[in-house]
């Protein structure tokens, strides 16, 4: 019961930095998404926020921005000893560089009912196709989570009106 608790623990206090994050990105007029990865020993790795506008890049999502930075450090694509947290569930384009970077576990926010590729509308990691399995946790922080996107969504809405 207590390792539970901790872990949950560990886990809200890793997604309130990955908010952080994401407060950054949507400041910066992206969809406020950030990412974290830590290592096995619990020590930040790499962390990531969306930059697709600010790079003009479509692979510029939070998560990928880093996964590339953890393996980078690493100096190894595999990063089955790292937990990845990001606010929203990745999407397909991720979810697929989640499973080729062999991650051991994946950490979320809120469900993504658009374009969610871990849970909610598809399921990649658990696919025939996928080579890997890894552990998921969803819900971490998750009405804080999606008050942030529904809170910038809805900015950018009236901002256009």
């Amino acid at each position: 019961m207590f390792t539970e608790y901790a872990e949950y623990l560990i886990h809200r206090q890793w997604m309130h930095h990955a908010l952080e994050l994401a407060k950054i990105a949507g400041d910066a007029g992206e969809v406020p998404v950030g990412a974290v990865i830590i290592d096995s020993t619990g020590s930040l790795l790499a962390e990531g926020e969306n930059r697709k506008e600010r790079d003009k890049d479509p692979t510029a999502h939070a998560e990928v921005i880093a996964l590339r930075a953890a393996a980078k450090s690493l100096q190894s694509w595999r990063l089955h000893q790292c937990t990845l947290y990001v606010t929203l569930e990745p999407c397909p384009m991720c979810a697929g560089a989640i499973v080729q970077a062999r991650l051991g576990t994946l950490v979320y926010g809120v469900d993504d009912t658009k374009t969610g590729a871990i849970r909610t509308v598809i399921n990649i990691p658990a696919s025939p196709a996928s080579n890997h399995r890894l552990q998921v946790v969803g819900g971490i922080l998750e009405s804080a989570c999606r008050q942030q996107l529904q809170g910038w969504f809805a900015t950018k809405r009236r901002q256009r009106n």
